[in-house]
Parts: structure tokens; sequence; C-alpha cells
């Protein structure tokens, strides 16, 4: 059975609507395939399926987050996390004596909205909540998170369609959005590296391979793929070294926090990890087939922190920490805010308790998710959330 059949087998059916929509979306990309000569790079495949106007995953009004969308974040799972978060935020706002918070991909509104809440409790509100986001559909539903949670913080809160003109002062936090941007790929051949296109053959996408698409790519896959075995595939994260320089020369003073899934260069292009780091989520099931659902289902590649590391230092920040996100929470309270929300109630206590095994333990979110913070104008004491575990040396 073929790759893309057997995985579709396994996925709940989507309706007759979703499927119009996904075969809308098929056509665009089949059609900019002619225009190109007949074949797409994965990084323009992509690009595509997520962001399309109208008809990407993410630009798209079908439900992505929580437990009726395709997967579920940090800040969904437990107001836990956003609460410490806070406290690194107030943190930065004592630095800078005030300061505005910039999220970009806000998401479900959630994460915006328990901040809010957490910063007034602290006695630290921003002076202004920035939401940059490209999804209308999502900005709406955001507005609607927040209003229904924190009315009275709504006035703070603004949305953008581009970065601010202006440069930012204040903390620039990002929650699972380096995953989401656009990666090209490519395989070890015999004789060199090639990049890996997408065709489609009318009724199904396939991988092609061929020459990259620039000089500069192929210096970039040699580099990272020096040593590893004919074969091997797997991702170069360009847009998004190029997301995070831009958002870097946004910052004028304070803190720019990445929270993603990934790993450091020598474990991203581990030789046992062969076939890369692409995953795709449909209705919380997770496959490895990003070809098959487009505009259907999310793709995510996990992200290589040296990449993101080494462009912030290009930029011109300086590297305030690197750890996992169970000990970024454990530095910023995550025991004194637990402390706080428990009470008599044995459903609470055992809810609050999934919450944060499932934020901390190792085998889930607590060690495949990391934390960096970079930024200007924070020199002297260190960042709370980098104080118990600070992995810079694994970089």
């Amino acid at each position: 059975m073929h790759q893309a059949a057997a995985e579709l087998k396994r996925l709940p059916l989507p309706d007759a609507a979703a499927c119009a929509h996904s075969e809308r979306l098929r056509e665009r990309l089949q059609q900019e395939m002619v225009e190109q000569g007949g074949a797409i790079s994965f990084a323009r495949f992509m690009e595509l399926a997520l962001y399309a106007p109208g008809l990407g995953y993410y630009s798209a009004g079908s439900r992505k987050f929580g437990r009726e969308g395709d997967f579920v974040t940090a800040p969904e799972i437990s107001p836990l996390f956003s609460q410490c978060l806070a406290r690194q935020i107030r943190q930065v706002f004592t630095m800078l004596e005030g300061g505005s918070i910039l999220e970009a991909g806000a998401g479900s509104g959630v994460m915006a909205a328990d901040l809010l809440a957490e910063l007034e409790r602290l006695g630290s509100l921003p002076e202004r909540y920035l939401i940059l986001e490209v999804s209308a559909d999502l900005r709406e539903r955001q507005r609607a998170t927040l209003a229904q949670r924190v009315p009275g913080l709504l006035e703070r809160v603004a949305w953008l369609e581009r970065l601010p003109e202006t440069p930012f002062e204040g903390v620039i936090v990002a929650n699972e959005l380096l995953d989401a941007l656009p990666v090209h790929r490519f395989q070890v051949g015999d004789s060199g590296v090639q990049e890996l296109y997408v065709a489609s053959d009318g009724k199904e996408f396939r991988w092609v391979t061929g020459e990259p698409g620039s000089d500069r790519l192929a210096e970039r896959f040699e580099v990272v793929a020096g040593r590893l075995p004919a074969g091997y595939r797997s991702e170069l994260a360009v847009f998004a070294e190029e997301w995070v320089r831009t958002m870097a020369e946004v910052l004028r003073r304070g803190l720019l926090l990445f929270i993603d899934y990934g790993f450091p260069r020598h474990e991203y292009y581990h030789p046992q990890r062969s076939d890369g780091t692409l995953m795709c989520h449909y209705r919380h099931r997770a496959h490895s087939d990003p070809l098959i659902l487009p505009g259907l289902q999310d793709i995510t590649a996990h992200v290589e922190f040296t990449a993101v590391a080494e462009t912030l230092v290009e930029a011109g920040l300086e590297l305030y920490g690197y750890t996992t996100q169970a000990y970024f929470l454990l530095a910023n309270g995550l025991e004194q805010v637990l402390a706080r929300e428990m009470n008599e109630e044995p459903l609470i206590q055992l809810e609050l308790s999934r919450q944060v095994k499932l934020l901390t333990l190792p085998q889930e979110m607590g060690e495949l998710f990391k934390v960096i913070g970079a930024g200007r104008g924070l020199s002297g004491e260190r960042l709370d959330g980098f104080r118990l575990r600070d992995l810079r040396g694994k970089l």
C-alpha cells in the first residue's frame, strides 16, 4: 500500500465540506507546480498548505487548538504555564521599569488572557499587549477569548498584521511558532546533497529530488549534512532564521523568548534521526506524512536551536539562557503557583497534578520543549527562568 494511502486509512475521515476545501487547496498547489515546471520546494508547499489566503490550515476557519481541534498547546493544558511565564515577564519589566508584551502567533488567545490576568495579580501589567497574527479568523477567536476571560483588560490589547515600525521595549514571546514556519528538506545522496521537492501525479503529491534551489541553500545543506549517511533526510529552517533575525531587529530593549520543541544541532542532525523531524497533527493524531490532507492538518518541524542561537547573536542580541520547559517553569515558581491554586477538593488536586505532569515530565513536554531567551539592556541580574539549569553550553 502506498504510504499516503496507509496514513489516510489510520486517520479519521474528513467530512464533505472539509474534503471540498482540501481539494481547492490541492488545485492551488498543483497550479503552482505547473507554473514552476512540475515541482515546488517543500518550503513553498508547506507555506501554501499552512498559510495560503483563505485556504491554508492557519488561514481558514477550522478549529485548530484545544480538545475540539488538532492539538493542544501548553497554555491550553494548564494556566500554570502562563502564570509561571508571567513571573519571568515581571522580572524583565522590573529591570526595564515598565514595558509592553508582543506575542507572535497567539493561537486561541488563552495564553494572552492568562498572562494578563496573572500580571494584573502581580501588579505588573504591560503598557500594551500586542498580538502579531496573520490569520483574520484567529484574530477574532483571540478577541472573543480575551473579552470572555479578561474583559477589563481588553483595552490594553491591540492586533498587528505586521511588525511595529517603532522599536519595541519589553518582552517578545512566541510559543510553538517556530515549528510552524516553512522548512526546506534535503536528502543525502552518494554524490552530494539534493533538495527534496514536491510534485503531483494528478491525484497524489509525491517527493522528487533535484539540485538545491540556490547556491546559498546548497552550502547550508552541505554544512549540516557533511558526515551523514546516504539516504538521510532532514530539514533546514531558513524561514525561521530569517524570522528570528527580523524579530531581533525590532527589539530595542528587553527580552525575546521562544518556547518550542526541538534540539541543539548535534542532536537534530543525529545519524539515527534519519528521516528528519517532520510531524503532522490531525484531530489529535500525529503522523509523519505532510503531503496528505492539504489545508486540513498542521505541519511542523522540530526547531534547531543552535541555528536560532547563532541568529540571535549575529543580530546583536545577548544570549541570556537556554533550558528545558520543565526547568524554566520550576525556576519561575511553578511549585508556589501550584500551592496557591490547590484546595481541598480531590478532583481539583488530581487535575492540577495531571497538568503539572504534562508540562514537566521528560516523557511529556518537560524535556523535548525548550526555552531560549536573548535580548538587549538586561545586563546584570540573571533571568529567573535560567537559574536552575542553563544549557547554553550544549548549543
